[in-house]
């Protein structure tokens, strides 16, 4: 068989990519390894599916610190707001919630996996399912496409949608960079990023704080010499291996960089109460303290954190549940202050990139033409997606970045076709 477009993937950037090469008028095929198409929608944002979001198109940008700038260009074709009126011309009607993050009204990741293959469906393009592919052959006028099956495909022009390695069970497994590699390309060192942290730290360990979450506390990352590399305030989770939860996430790429460097173990630094001075928070302690001497320390600060925190803070500093504020000397009330501004947990690792969430590094930037998506290395050959050296944090910044190339690649790999 020949076809103009092949995408393969059935993800958020091949479905978006085989949407657009469709819309171009040309013959085009999407194949996918997998029995359903737009698995990783599916399970995005708890199963609502967060499509993407409204800020301004350079605060997203500053969400992908992963190569975000490459964006700039992929984005003045087509953007975050243009996906908004692309679901709801397709009758998905969306919701703004916290930080610009956009959901389906209907709650339901499903209604917008549904209107992708509905318009797969009324642009004529030929889906295959449960369809692994084998090889790539590139030639000069076309490229053969091998499947596992033995069944050989002729095209114009490919697209490369088939992701990275997290997340492997919705397909991300690391499939398209061998043939990236065939075609000439670099793929950039691959790393877990929005990924849990790993803690051989006692109290982890003893499970002193498991299941505990912090709210809009700083999480920084220190460097080897202690300076903080980024800081993020949000909530955070004691989990029984370590640190999870939306802030850790964050963070935990600068985390796997500093491993990558070689420096390990890497301290992550919590700020409980982020809104108020060291000295501050120390002084208005001790004037409570005074004012309520004869009631023990613990109920004079209680309520300042959790209680189980508070507890292995006061078990840190040495105070019992029965001392007296009055006794407390200046001394353990700095420690304890100390502690409710600079609390460590040292994180020797993360889980692997099989448990992240999205994929760090990929085929390199450098050998793809921002506008079109197209390797500079290879005629008919396009990328979009996560298997492109591009990674943002959670909150729709992945999917954003994924359907805005997906998007761009379909548009570009059809007009060569034509050509």
């Amino acid at each position: 068989m020949t076809y103009q477009v092949t995408v393969i993937g059935g993800g958020p950037s091949g479905l978006m990519a085989a949407i657009a090469a469709a819309e171009q008028g040309v013959k085009t095929l999407l194949i996918d390894k997998g029995k359903k198409l737009g698995t990783k929608l599916a399970i995005s944002g708890g199963g609502r599916c967060n499509v993407t979001n409204r800020l301004p198109e350079e605060e997203v940008i500053k969400h992908i610190p992963g190569n975000g700038k490459f964006l700039y260009s992929p984005f003045s074709v087509f953007n975050n707001y243009d996906i908004i009126d692309f679901f709801e011309g397709l009758g998905v009607g969306l919701k703004e919630e916290d930080h610009g993050r956009m959901f389906p009204v209907s709650n339901k990741a499903k209604d917008v996996v549904q209107a992708l293959l509905d318009q797969l469906e009324n642009l004529d393009v030929e889906i295959r399912k449960s369809t692994p592919v084998e090889a790539i052959h590139y030639g000069e006028n076309d490229h053969e496409i091998i499947l596992k099956s033995g069944e050989k495909l002729y095209t114009k022009s490919v697209v490369l949608a088939v992701g990275g390695k997290a997340v492997p069970y919705t397909g991300s497994t690391g499939d398209g960079y061998a043939w990236a590699k065939k075609a000439g390309h670099t793929i950039t060192e691959l790393f877990p990023t929005e990924v849990p942290l790993l803690s051989n730290d006692a109290f982890i360990k003893n499970k002193t704080l498991q299941g505990l979450s912090l709210r809009d506390v700083d999480v920084s990352v220190l460097n080897q010499k202690g300076k903080r590399i980024v800081t993020h305030k949000m909530d955070m989770l004691f989990t029984h291996f370590g640190l999870s939860g939306p802030a850790i996430l964050r963070c935990s790429q600068y985390v796997v960089k500093e491993f990558m460097k070689g420096h390990r173990p890497v301290t992550i630094e919590i700020d409980c109460i982020p809104d108020e001075k060291q000295h501050d928070l120390y002084e208005r302690i001790q004037k409570d303290a005074k004012e309520q001497s004869k009631k023990a320390f613990r109920n004079v600060v209680k309520g300042i954190v959790p209680e189980r925190l508070l507890d292995h803070l006061l078990e840190l500093v040495e105070i019992t549940h029965e001392d007296k504020a009055a006794n407390i000397s200046n001394a353990k009330l700095s420690d304890f202050v100390s502690y409710l501004k600079q609390f460590h947990v040292t994180i020797h690792d993360s889980q692997p990139i099989e448990k992240a969430f999205v994929t760090g590094g990929g085929v390199s930037i450098k050998e793809i033409i921002p506008n079109t998506m197209q390797s500079k290395l290879m005629h008919g050959l396009y990328f979009c997606g996560e298997i492109l050296d591009i990674h943002g944090y959670t909150g729709g910044y992945n999917i954003t970045s994924a359907m805005v190339t997906g998007r761009v690649a379909g548009m570009h790999a059809a007009w060569e076709s034509m050509g």
